[in-house]
């Protein structure tokens, strides 16, 4: 295994660590997620780790074929054929006009969705019932905060208003189910606006780092994350919390458009509330089988 990055930041980062005498997997694990320029031979990291989401996907997908091959009662087997076209060099003006239907596609479709469900998680998160009122003269009168500056102070206001506000309680409400897999109710919230589409899971977490941040901080999300700490000190987003999140969201059933157009070709409610609720199942138990062996 050849790892290649700035051997000057490997140096920096390992003498941290040294000097701090503490070499914890929260740590090793933290450092290894800020580098985007690792490689493993001639392949990029991330790359490798996208092809292995697909491959993870198509695996489950064959798994479940096969599955349902033995379980399903089908008198009349029918043979699928296709007539292959011919295979020749695409032009660039035809590429050129693929990818800008494609994208146009997706920033219609899918970004229509993402800016609602941004609206709607702005309000949520924006009001809430006594204890969100109350923050403002309830957090000063914490002792812990008498002696901190005021641009700290705002951010704990901030931060308390997002906990106790409508959003933040339906997070909590769905909190025990899903710390097992190292998930607070911050995630817990992505995972319920991205049911409508896999795509908002970004978006949402933007929003929330962002209400909780309310100020001048002009950090980016992924500079937030990786500042987020837990209740332990930990990094909040440590190597077991990413990679859970990544097969959670590759095997699971988050798109509406999809269940609704099964539900239109099979004539019921049937088999896309069994398609939700394995395709769900699964991606939970695996992401906690992957959680708990990394943590």
């Amino acid at each position: 295994m050849i790892f290649k990055m700035k051997f000057s930041d490997l140096i920096e980062e390992l003498e941290s660590l040294s000097t701090e005498g503490i070499y914890t997997r929260d740590k090793i694990s933290w450092w290894l997620l800020k580098y985007e320029d690792m490689y493993f031979g001639i392949f990029n990291l991330q790359g490798l780790t996208l092809m292995a989401l697909y491959l993870l996907g198509f695996a489950a997908a064959i798994s479940s074929a096969i599955l349902l091959h033995h379980i399903l009662k089908i008198e009349n087997k029918s043979l699928f054929v296709i007539e292959m076209p011919n295979y020749k060099v695409p032009s660039l003006k035809n590429v050129f006009y693929e990818v800008v239907e494609k994208t146009k596609a997706f920033i219609l479709g899918a970004g229509k969705i993402i800016l609602a469900l941004s609206i709607v998680l702005w309000f949520l998160a924006s009001n809430g019932p006594s204890k969100y009122k109350s923050a403002e003269q309830f957090v000063p009168s914490l002792e812990e905060n008498a002696t901190v500056s005021d641009a700290v102070l705002q951010k704990k206001i901030a931060s308390y208003k997002l906990e106790h506000s409508y959003i933040g309680y339906m997070g909590k409400t769905i909190e025990p189910i899903i710390e097992p897999m190292g998930y607070d109710w911050k995630i817990g919230i992505a995972l319920i606006s991205s049911f409508a589409a896999r795509e908002v899971f970004v978006g949402t977490m933007s929003t929330i780092y962002a209400l909780e941040d309310a100020g001048d901080d002009t950090s980016s999300i992924v500079e937030k994350m990786q500042s987020d700490k837990d209740e332990s000190g930990n990094p909040r987003y440590g190597l077991a919390v990413v990679l859970s999140l990544l097969v959670f969201y590759a095997l699971a059933m988050q798109c509406l458009s999809t269940v609704a157009v099964m539900r239109k070709e099979t004539g019921g409610w049937k088999w896309p509330s069994i398609q939700f609720v394995v395709s769900t199942g699964s991606a939970y138990l695996l992401a906690l089988i992957v959680y708990q062996a990394l943590s």
